[in-house]
């Protein structure tokens, strides 16, 4: 079977806004459906995916994944009309009564959650899709599913948690030959995500959008300082269920909709809000450790009684607080589990293969197997890399290399003297993570490195660390890892070896930690090729590893993007494919 899985929801933003106006643009993010995407699994084999943003360059796009459908059905030489089923990443039909309760919320029923508001936009977006191909799948089994059918075991724990689907915020599953058994829900009324993105929005960032800017925070404060707020805020139950009084706060529907009692208790209980661009003090540092503190202790805390009652030593995990690398790194190393797995497009962008993956196993079709580096986006052509390089006229120098041999040799020397280099190669990544196709890459071991990219390219906050990609091989001998521990997505913090910091400064966050991303030949040849290359120049198979985008806008998708990307700023190098370019003489960025 053609399965496509879908996720998003185009009109929950919409309909905030018009309900609710005179918000800050950051509060109308206080909703669900956001990333969108598209995902095609063909006889239960994983086929291509991708984000909308990707497409309509709207960083978080909630819109119908159309033009991420076009690409999965072009990936496969298929038609729509050759999909037999397309599983949507929501089922809102067993709240369709709770929503009818009031006028209002049967509204946001009505034109946002219902399947009659979802074959509409199918039918504007995808003419004549007969609507009986359509399915849903609900929120957290879609994640589900997208964690244990790319575990590649055959039976292992798995936990979903992010700040709400549909009206849960965590659930655990036993997974056994092929089968997703529900073993406890938490409802979003204690969200241990919701409460960290309020808490991100109180710090001035972005709600359900900027919490790893909180995760990267975190190690400059002290967690004591405001340890205190937080155990009074968040209950953990011997039943391994949380319980968060603080959101409970929330009682009238304006209250629940937008956090209103829960964000003035922050007020007067935690600190002031920190308008966007306000100054960044010890106190929000202080507050940002405590929260990750907490939800460190959540996640250990929910699965150290669900492995103890199910005995089992596998975890598989998704969702968007899966997304985050300290509490991974700490769930890793607390040794409750032998292996985890964690599905590198863990956020709502990763339901949509869920969906689609979770219709496959209910028809019997599910393959059950280890995902690789997830590069399941667009690939362009060479005469589509010619035809965005000729456009920019007489701005560039074009060198045309031979192999990818000859090309990482090139990167490799130009990284080793110093240089920032964006590198674009091969199938777009799916997920939040540039894992070697879509890279800006420097040298890790430049103490001025950080700074240099934040300033040329990423105008980001300082205190946020940049990541190391560095070859399985060698992996061990500078990371506290096990010698061939495999951390292919860049989703979870390990600890650099104390006598090597000092030698990594540009990938060292303060605390000695790293998000590290391992690359192997067998499944990111290309990349490995490059990182050893660096290893031949400079004796460490190791690069600086960041997306290649600028802030606010999503990862480069097309050529054209690319070299519009790489001449807007300082990059000082770009690698299409086997090609080299660079300014013409005289030519500085934006020029």
């Amino acid at each position: 079977m053609n399965i496509l899985g879908i996720s998003g929801l185009e009109s929950a933003m919409p309909f905030k806004k018009a309900h609710w106006p005179g918000l800050e643009e950051r509060e109308y993010r206080i909703s669900q459906g956001h990333d969108s995407a598209a995902a095609l699994v063909i006889d239960g084999r994983i086929i291509a995916a991708a984000a909308e943003e990707r497409f309509d360059r709207r960083k978080h796009s909630a819109a119908f994944p159309t033009s991420a459908i076009r690409y999965c059905l072009a990936e496969a030489g298929r038609s729509l009309a050759d999909v037999d089923e397309l599983a949507h990443a929501f089922d809102y039909a067993p709240y369709r009564i709770l929503y009818a309760a009031h006028p209002q919320s049967a509204e946001l029923f009505r034109q946002v959650y219902s399947r009659e508001a979802l074959l509409a936009q199918v039918a504007r977006n995808l003419p004549g899709f007969p609507p009986d191909r359509v399915r849903h799948v609900k929120h957290h089994l879609a994640h589900a599913a997208s964690a244990y059918f790319t575990s590649g075991w055959n039976e292992c724990l798995v936990l979903v948690i992010d700040g709400m689907g549909e009206a849960m915020s965590a659930t655990v599953y036993h997974a056994l030959d092929g089968r997703l058994t529900q073993l406890r829900e938490i409802a979003a009324a204690d969200s241990i995500g919701i409460l960290y993105s309020l808490v991100t929005l109180h710090l001035g960032f972005d709600f359900n959008s900027d919490e790893y800017k909180i995760m990267g925070l975190a190690p400059y404060g002290d967690p004591a300082r405001y340890s205190a707020f937080f155990e009074q805020a968040v209950e953990f139950r011997d039943d391994g269920v949380i319980h968060i009084p603080l959101l409970r706060l929330d009682r009238t529907r304006d209250e629940r909709e937008n956090h209103l009692a829960a964000r003035e208790s922050l007020e007067r209980n935690l600190i002031p809000t920190r308008a966007p661009e306000g100054e960044l003090t010890a106190r929000h540092s202080d507050v940002a450790a405590a929260l990750q503190m907490t939800l460190d202790r959540a996640l250990e805390h929910l699965c150290t009684h669900f492995a103890k009652t199910t005995g089992l030593r596998r975890l598989a995990m998704a969702g968007g607080v899966a997304l985050n690398c300290t509490a991974n790194g700490n769930l890793l190393r607390s040794g409750l589990f032998d292996e985890i797995h964690i599905q590198p497009a863990a956020g709502d962008d990763g339901a949509a293969l869920g969906a689609a993956i979770q219709r496959a196993a209910a028809n019997g079709e599910a393959r059950n197997e280890r995902t690789p580096v997830p590069f399941l986006g667009p690939c362009h052509t060479q005469e589509q890399i010619n035809a965005a390089l000729h456009a920019t006229g007489d701005r560039i120098e074009v060198i045309r290399l031979n192999n990818l041999s000859e090309t990482c040799a090139r990167a490799a020397r130009l990284i080793a003297d110093g240089r920032v280099i964006a590198w674009y190669r091969g199938r777009m990544e799916y997920g939040p993570r540039a894992l070697g196709h879509r890279s800006i890459l420097a040298d890790p071991a430049r103490p001025d490195m950080r700074q240099r990219i934040n300033a040329m390219v990423k105008m980001r906050e300082a205190f946020r660390p940049f990541a190391p990609a560095t070859t399985l091989e060698q992996a061990h001998e500078w990371f506290e890892i096990p010698a061939g521990a495999e951390h292919p997505f860049m989703i979870t913090t390990v600890n650099v070896r104390p006598e090597h910091r000092a030698a990594l400064p540009a990938i060292t966050h303060v605390n000695g930690s790293a998000r590290l991303q391992t690359v192997s030949k067998k499944d990111n040849a290309d990349f490995h090729a490059l990182l050893t290359a660096l290893g031949q120049t400079t004796g460490l198979e190791m690069a600086l590893n960041t997306s290649f985008n600028v802030k606010g806008q999503p990862i480069v998708n097309t050529p054209r993007e690319a070299v519009d990307t790489f001449l807007g700023t300082g990059i000082e190098f770009l690698f299409l494919e086997n090609t080299l370019v660079q300014r013409r003489p005289g030519k500085s960025a934006g020029t």
